[in-house]
């Protein structure tokens, strides 16, 4: 069997002499492969070396039995593309002579290896309409349709299948450098564009129409300086669109203020979207609704999916809402720690126009305040009327709100099943819970946080009626700091195995012990997509604490670290009998979260 072009450097013209051809012949058990091995003599190699005993191990390692030799170009093209970005100038020298094919895979490779010329030369020249990190850095091995059919979901079956880089990049967190180098190919990009020597080339025959980076994480296992924090992103995207702007839509003999309608921009000058996450505070929001007030003169325009604010005064925070596009945000994540009334009534008025928000969250950290405005008369009322108009909710977070006996109101005149229901420190009653229990959202819920209430007493039985509603769709369960003790958890546990779906169980900060962390742990065999289990300290690996340490008192400075090694070992020992040692078991509250809801 011959196959010509395996390795990606076809696109090489011969009579040009700048390619090597090596031929490779490898036997398997069942067939003999010829390839031919093409690449650049732009990449340089020591004297008397190869690339053959790197490509014959990775054939050796795919092509065996069945596997088809369509398995061996994956590993293949990103070996080769790792090889290309070592020179990283003659790389981009040579973009031009490249096919467009190759454009994800050299991405994807000059991402892993911190090149930050050639991505900002890749952003340049990118040959395609839309350039969606997500797609290009994240794992979807599912997806396998052909890149001249479908060049969006090709994009993810090149890049997120090979072999050789498993992981998806998205789970490390972008330096700083790497995004500012993207951001700064769209500038060049669109700089060039008014070029007119520029038309033919290949980015202006595609012209760039979307930039997504949407989707990269800011929470690791580490702190690490050089990430690029969502506030910074959130900075420099703004500066990036003000600057552009500055630069080319004002007239040298026009006032600062005076600046060109959108038709009266050049025809070549094509407005690229960049779509974002974006993370606001005080110190940011001034820029960024700078930047958002450019976006009907500026060629490169912010597009908020998700949008969070910490602390912004309700006027600002009106304004910036305001400024933001009613059909495209997905999310809505509010924080504030002092709110007047009448600033909640004008913000929760303001949030109602985003009628195709699908997650809301309202978090207020100031209960002395928040318990007297939920006092106040028709305030609930109110809330009530307006969230009725969000008809396409499917997850709320109302945490550290004050919510005794008013879940009913609030939540009965939603028009679509919860799918995600966040009530952290929400002072729930047994009325509360049994009214969730018996609506139309408990059969639907897959994400369940109730941290901070006290589920030992009366919460239990509505609080377990619950988990008998939900047991068919639960996937992630959270119940932090609960107060719950080796009774409460052992009479769970017949409702809670019912839950054979759940993912994610939190238990951190309760006083269990041992004894009851076994007895989950032998139950949970029956939970075959449990992955990640946040369980507290055993209460009886505490030495010198007086009484039954609850929640608060639950101190680290006190564990008796032989006892609680024997009992990690025992546990360890259990999931492996079990045949269960994939299921990660934790006491490390700080390390991996509960899933975001969009990730289930």
């Amino acid at each position: 069997m011959h196959i010509p072009y395996l390795i990606f450097f076809n696109a090489f013209p011969s009579h040009q002499g700048n390619i090597n051809r090596e031929h490779v012949t490898i036997t398997s058990t069942r067939s003999e492969f010829n390839f031919t091995l093409v690449t650049p003599k732009f990449i340089k190699r020591q004297p008397g070396s190869s690339h053959l005993p790197e490509v014959q191990y990775y054939l050796s390692c795919v092509i065996g039995g069945s596997c088809p030799p369509y398995s061996a170009m994956r590993p293949l093209v990103f070996l080769c593309a790792q090889q290309v970005i070592k020179d990283e100038e003659s790389a981009c020298q040579a973009l031009e002579l490249l096919p467009q094919d190759l454009y994800p895979v050299l991405f994807k490779a000059a991402f892993m290896h911190g090149k930050t010329l050639l991505l900002q030369a890749l952003v340049h020249t990118w040959p395609y309409p839309i350039l969606s990190f997500k797609q290009l850095l994240q794992d979807r091995p599912h997806c396998r349709r052909a890149l001249r059919q479908d060049w969006p979901h090709c994009l993810r079956a090149l890049l997120q299948e090979c072999p050789n880089c498993p992981r998806a990049l998205l789970q490390d967190r972008p330096a700083e450098e790497l995004v500012q180098a993207m951001i700064m190919g769209v500038k060049a990009r669109l700089e060039e564009s008014t070029d007119n020597g520029t038309q033919q080339s290949l980015y202006r025959r595609h012209p760039l129409q979307l930039l997504d980076m949407t989707g990269l994480l800011d929470y690791g296992y580490e702190e690490d300086l050089k990430t690029m924090k969502m506030w910074a992103r959130t900075m420099t995207m703004a500066q990036t669109g003000i600057c552009h702007l500055l630069d080319k839509v004002e007239q040298p003999n026009e006032s600062p203020n005076k600046c060109r309608k959108v038709e009266d921009l050049p025809c070549t000058l094509l407005p690229v979207e960049v779509r974002v996450d974006l993370w606001v505070t005080p110190s940011s929001s001034g820029f960024l609704k700078q930047a958002l007030q450019n976006n009907a003169i500026s060629p490169l325009r912010l597009c908020c999916r998700d949008f969070r604010a910490e602390d912004l005064p309700p006027d600002i925070t009106v304004d910036l809402l305001g400024l933001l596009d009613h059909s495209s945000l997905r999310r809505l994540d509010l924080s504030f720690f002092t709110l007047e009334a009448g600033g909640v009534w004008e913000i929760v008025a303001s949030i109602m126009k985003f009628t195709n928000l699908l997650s809301l969250k309202l978090q207020y950290s100031n209960m002395d305040v928040w318990r007297l405005w939920a006092m106040l008369e028709g305030t609930f009322s109110f809330l009530a009327s307006e969230m009725s108009k969000l008809k396409r909710l499917k997850e709320l977070n109302l945490g550290t709100s004050w919510l005794s006996g008013q879940l009913r109101q609030l939540l009965s005149g939603l028009q679509c099943p919860l799918e995600s229901l966040e009530l952290p420190v929400c002072y729930l009653l047994p009325v509360d819970l049994s009214y969730l229990s018996q609506s139309p959202h408990a059969p639907h819920l897959k994400k369940l946080d109730l941290s901070g209430n006290n589920l030992s007493g009366d919460l239990l039985p509505p609080f377990q009626a619950l988990l008998g509603e939900a047991s068919d769709s639960l996937l992630c369960l959270k119940v932090t700091e609960c107060q719950l003790m080796d009774v409460h958890l052992i009479s769970t546990l017949p409702l809670l195995s019912r839950c054979t779906r759940l993912r994610y169980l939190g238990l951190y900060d309760n006083p269990l012990s041992s004894i009851g962390l076994k007895a989950l742990l032998s139950r949970s065999e029956v939970m075959p997509d449990l992955q990640l289990v946040v369980y507290p300290f055993p209460v009886d690996c505490y030495k010198d604490l007086p009484g039954v340490p609850l929640s608060a008192n639950l101190l680290e400075d006190y564990i008796d670290e032989e006892k609680f090694a024997q009992v990690q070992g025992e546990m360890h020992q259990m999931l492996i009998a079990a045949g269960r040692a994939d299921v990660l078991w934790t006491t490390d509250v700080y390390g991996p979260n509960m899933p975001d809801y969009f990730s289930l």
